[in-house]
This record gives structure tokens, sequence and C-alpha cells, in this order.
């Protein structure tokens, strides 16, 4: 039987740190008080990662306390993270009641909160909310409103109707967390040189003083020469549109997609003009200065940042890396790379939650596009790849529409799975993921253009605005469902994969990897996530090791989320001292 936790509550109190113990039902058994200087070596000798300790901090948001912690030379191993679980337990549609905690809005400063997310106008675009950033407005960090939130979130819990899967979710969510403080301070291994280089091949010789690269200079020439205008402005989109225009080029916006509707001589440097000067604002020198010059990239993630659960980050583009700069993430001397990612997370998700027997065997062992071809289903990959993510997203025309179809008729209990969360956001409703996380309500613009439809004096117009906004809010529930419950699975690998991590010891026989800092320098440690992929950096004597731990807690995710539903979560794993060979 598994040991209940220990909980151990922490807040600022002046120039001191106030720790409460509790008991199993949330009665104080103990309170201390330390130094704050001091906290950080309590809380590494009383969370610490050994097997069977179960002490589970508690505090008002990991970005505030954990850093502190790995500062001092040491790691937690389990938090509940208040800041994070407000957000959820608010929202989910699985907790009934628990007013008293809605109604603490203090709690909602720095928790995502999409109610205004203008899903009827992007639903696919799951946008960060500003205010899960850290170092956005401060939340409570007096012990008593830290133990009262502390205490209404456990009975929230206790009205759930279905508590365990939740509990896994706040677990998942908390760890999250600490990992996300853990990747920021170990950083990703990268080269300098390397990057240096790409940038010369790519970009030219950099301008003097930080200047525009000669490469940007000449195709900027070639694009100016194309708009019979020597002086026009590319990097203005109103005026670059003015200039287009002038030539007959009559585009609304300068988005990849819609110049590559037209035949004229612009349109290639523009598209290699628009493609070098984001490598160069994005990733160019000047980001290599701020968020790697010190032989890591130290991003700063934002756990539980997009609506649907998944990460985001507030600085140095972690999520958006381009694949032309992986080169540069390379091991240190003796160490290597473990780089694992999940084929069709997504899919194989939507066959567990749905218990669709059929698109599991069409997973099972192999590629799943691959498996719905072998099932008669669609004649090409190209087609079985085009259906499905038209399926999930609620594409309606094109390849998609005509597709989405055949996989109705295969595979009808996933198909209506996304069929039925499509209905509920259609009508307004509230779809929720496998273990709790719930969507967003509408927004007040979408209540209104739904009220002014409903008039009986409305017009076609507004009629058409009114179904415009429901199918779109239907797209959004449709895959808001199925990518929460995957980012739900790779939080479950994520801790998996770190909790097995810590229980290696360290390698004596490998040199210093001093840039990681003294938690991780001689110990293997996550340093990348990115939705379905992660890299651990590891002393080459335990890279097997490292790789078994991570197909492991693959396997184990998927118990812990679906049981025993016979579906694969297959990994492309790869052991390299760079993540450009990967």
């Amino acid at each position: 039987m598994t040991a209940a936790p220990r909980w151990r509550v922490v807040a600022r109190d002046g120039e001191q740190v106030v720790v409460v113990d509790l008991d199993d039902s949330r009665s104080e058994v103990a309170r201390i008080r330390v130094p704050a200087d001091a906290w950080p070596a309590l809380a590494s000798v009383e969370g610490g990662v050994a097997t069977g300790d179960t002490t589970r901090w508690v505090w008002n948001d990991t970005t505030h306390w954990y850093p502190q912690v790995l500062a001092a030379g040491a790691v937690i191993a389990r938090c509940h993270d208040l800041r994070l679980c407000h957000a959820i337990l608010r929202d989910s549609t699985m907790v009934v009641g628990a007013d008293d905690l809605r109604a603490a809005t203090s709690w909602d400063a720095g928790a995502v909160d999409a109610a205004g997310t203008s899903a009827a106008v992007a639903p696919t675009l799951f946008e960060l909310d500003a205010s899960a950033t850290p170092g956005g407005a401060a939340l409570p960090a007096d012990i008593n409103a830290v133990l009262a939130e502390f205490r209404r979130q456990q009975d929230a819990l206790g009205s759930a109707t279905d508590p365990a899967r939740l509990r896994l979710l706040l677990a998942a969510e908390s760890a999250g967390a600490l990992l996300a403080a853990e990747l920021h301070a170990a950083g990703l291994p990268w080269r300098r040189g390397i990057h240096e280089r790409i940038l010369a091949d790519v970009l030219g010789e950099r301008g003097p003083a930080g200047g525009v690269p000669t490469r940007i200079q000449e195709v900027g020439a070639v694009v100016r020469a194309a708009l019979e205008d020597p002086g026009a402005s590319l990097d203005s989109q109103p005026k670059l549109l003015r200039s287009l225009h002038r030539i007959g080029v009559m585009a609304q916006s300068t988005s990849r997609w819609e110049l590559a509707e037209y035949d004229h001589a612009v349109i290639a440097p523009l598209l290699e003009y628009k493609k070098l000067t984001r490598l160069a604002s994005a990733n160019g020198w000047a980001w290599l200065e701020e968020w790697a010059p010190a032989g890591r990239f130290r991003p700063v993630y934002v756990p539980g940042g997009v609506v649907t659960g998944r990460w985001a980050s507030s600085g140095g583009g972690a999520l958006q890396l381009p694949r032309m700069l992986r080169p540069a993430v390379h091991a240190d001397d003796g160490w290597t790379l473990v780089v694992a990612d999940v084929a069709q997370l997504e899919p194989r998700v939507l066959a567990a939650m749905a218990g669709d027997l059929q698109l599991a065997d069409a997973a099972r062992g192999r590629d799943l596009y691959d498996g719905i071809v072998s099932s008669g289903t669609v004649s090409t990959r190209a087609e079985a790849k085009v259906a499905m993510l038209g399926a999930m997203y609620g594409a309606t025309t094109g390849d998609s529409g005509r597709l989405v179809p055949a996989l109705r008729r295969a595979y009808p209990r996933a198909m209506a799975l996304v069929d039925d969360a499509a209905r509920v956001g259609d009508d307004g409703g509230v779809v929720t993921t496998w273990l709790g996380r719930s969507s967003p309500p509408p927004s007040e613009r979408w209540r209104e253009l739904q009220g002014q439809a409903s008039d009986s004096d409305a017009s076609e117009a507004d009629q058409t605005r009114a179904r415009r906004a429901s199918r779109d809010r239907g797209r959004f529930t449709r895959n808001f469902v199925v990518q929460g419950t995957a980012a739900e699975w790779a939080l479950a690998w994520l801790a998996g994969v770190r909790a097995a991590l810590q229980e290696l010891p360290e390698c004596p026989t490998a040199e210093a990897a001093v840039a990681s800092g003294a938690v991780f320098s001689r110990r293997a440690h996550l340093c990348f996530f990115l939705h379905d992929e992660i890299i651990v950096h590891t002393p080459a004597a335990h890279a097997d090791r490292v790789a078994e731990i991570v197909r492991s807690a693959a396997a184990s995710a998927a118990h812990l989320l679906f049981g025993g539903f016979p579906i694969d979560f297959p990994l492309d794993l790869r052991i390299t001292s760079d993540a450009g060979k990967a």
C-alpha cells in the first residue's frame, strides 16, 4: 500500500519562512520558523529523492520557491503547486460544488484563464495567457492564506466525481512545474561555435554593430528590384503591401501561404527574405548572447501555459527552435544525449480515450498511418495523415473533408468521441480531458453572436456569423479533449523519467558538466521538452540505462492513464552527441 503523503506547507513571513506540517486530516501538527536564507537547506533535507519519501511541499508558486532550492544545490522530489492546481480545479467539470474555491479569485493571478480566448475566431490556436508567465501578479503568500487555499483544494477533490484522476493530474502538473525550473537551471547543452557557423552560412557576415547581415542585404536588394522601388520598406507590412499592389500582387497579407498563391518574380526572393529576417531576429546573434551565452540555452518554460495544459515559453522560444539549429544542441565531452519522441501521440491517445480497438490495432507495433493504410481505410500514408488530422481538427473541406468519412466507417468509436466533443462546443458547452482539465466556456463575444442570431429580426449576416462562431468553437472543443489528454500523457511520461533519473547515482568517472550547475553536473538529467519530445543529457556511461528509463516511463504513463487498454506509444529513441543527427 502506498504511504499517505506528508504535506509540508511553506510561506513567507517577513524575513522568515514558516513551515507547517499537516496530518492526514489536514490538521496542523507542527509549525516552525526559519530564516529565509536557511529555508533551501531545510527543504533539500526534508524533500529529497530518497525512495519512499512521501513529502510534498505545498506552496503558492513553484517559480518562486524551487529555484532557491536548486541554487542551494539540491532537488525536491514532489510538490503541490497551488497556482496551477487552482486553475485546474476551478474549471473542472469533475469538481462538484466547491464554490468557495471558485470564489477565491486572488488565486487566479498567474493562472491560465481562457474565458476570453477568441476560440470563436481561432479555434485551434490554444493561446498563452500572458498572466500565466512568471513575474505576473503576485499570489497570496501569507501562511494562513496558503493553508486556506490548500484546504479548499483538498475539499474540492473530495467532492469530485473522479478524484483519483484529478489527483493524478494535479500531481503531474506540479511535477511539471518542478521540472520546468530544473530545465532552466540545467539548460540545454549548446555549442556557440556551431550556432555562429550556421548563422554565417545562412545569413552571411554580421553587419557592423549588429547591423543587417550581408545575405539579407543581398536578398533585400533583389526584392526591391522586383518591386521596382529601390526604397521599398520590406519590414513594414502596410508599406510592403502597398508596394506589392503597385506591381499587381494584390495580396491582403504577407503570410507565406497567401504570397505563394501569386506567380510573380518578387515572390521567391520575398519569401526567402522573410525566412532570413525571421532567423536573424528570433535566433540570431542577439538571441545567442541573451539566451545561450555560456554553453547552455536556458529558456523560461510555462507549464499549463496553454488552455489544453500544453506548455508554453515566456522567454527564449524553446518551443519554436528552427530545425537548422539542432546541430548546436551538443553534449559535453564525456556525455551524450538521449533523444526520444513519440510518433502520432494524439491519434494514439484518441484511440485509448475512445476504447477504439480497431484504431489501437492499426497503431500496434508500427506507424499508425501505415496501419490505417494496411486496414484498407485509405490508399496512402499521406491520405491517412490528412484524414486523421482533419478528424481531430475539424477540417470539412479539401482532402480532409473527402477522407474523414472513411475514418468514421473504420473507427466509429474514436470518431464519435471527437464528433461528440464538437457538438458540445457548437452548443456552447464545455468538454473535459481524460484526467479532468476542462475547456474554457464561450467568450462573451460568442454569446453575443448567438443572442443576436436568435432574435426574430436577425439578419442573414447575423445568423451566418453565429453559425460560423459555433462551428469554430466546435473545432476548438473537438481538438481540446485530444490535445489536452496528450499533454497529460506527456506530463506523466516526464514525471516518470524525472523520478527514475533522480534514483540514478552520480557518475564518478564522468567529467563534470560544470555549465549544468551543482545539481546536475555529474548526473543524468532532462534538459529539453517539446510536447512529445524529450532530451536527456547523461554521462556516456549511463546512456543505455537512461534509454531504458525513457522507454519504461512511456509504457508506465500509458498504463497510468489508460490501464490495460492495448495501445502502444512507441518511441523514436536515439543516443547521440549531436541532436542535429537525431
